[in-house]
């Protein structure tokens, strides 16, 4: 009768354990899902301030048509990209350079450097870019816990059990981490 109640207790505790483990995994899954929907939001709303940003500039700069186009086509790009964290940073690195090389205009044109809704747009596109900087900050940091709870005993046997599978990081192109050179 003891040696039942102690299996009793043991396969009790074991479930017990294994819902736990089970519970933990998925609100961390959860969470990276969440961070990623974060850093989808913030992509959208730079997305969707391009065409207004491009309409403001063709006024100003109509033969700067290559650069125009440059910046539309990365927003194109963007738009059709899969939905994930690889993608993603491939189309937000092009935006990105896409939007320096419009930003550079403004100062071959002081008559749009000076123009308020260019302003304005540059003022919300610089806010936004540090939105998605956090949410990507956040994003990885999310991932990161989730992959640790993966990777570390006793979970890694039940996450493989139950098909839980490690998470990308959003990480920049290698081109936009090249270091500027400044020449005097």
């Amino acid at each position: 009768m003891a040696v039942l109640l102690i299996v009793v207790a043991i396969v009790v505790l074991l479930l017990i354990f294994g819902v736990v483990m089970y519970n933990g995994l998925i609100r961390r899954r959860n969470q990276v899902e969440n961070a990623w929907a974060q850093i989808d939001v913030q992509l959208k709303r730079r997305i969707d301030l391009i065409p207004n940003l491009v309409e403001t500039v063709k006024a100003y700069a109509a033969h700067e048509k290559e650069t125009l186009d440059a910046v539309i086509k990365a927003r194109n790009s963007a738009i059709a990209a899969p939905s994930t964290p690889g993608a993603q940073a491939e189309a937000d690195t092009a935006i990105t350079g896409a939007l320096r090389q419009v930003f550079a205009l403004s100062e071959a044109y002081p008559d749009l450097k000076a123009n308020q809704n260019f302003l304005a747009l540059q003022e919300e596109l610089t806010a936004t870019e540090g939105r998605v900087g956090y949410a990507r900050q956040f994003y990885n940091d999310t991932v990161l816990g989730y992959n640790n709870k993966l990777q570390t005993f006793p979970t890694v046997i039940f996450a493989n059990m139950m098909h839980f599978t490690k998470r990308e990081y959003f990480e920049a192109d290698l081109v936009s981490r090249e270091v500027p050179k400044v020449q005097f």
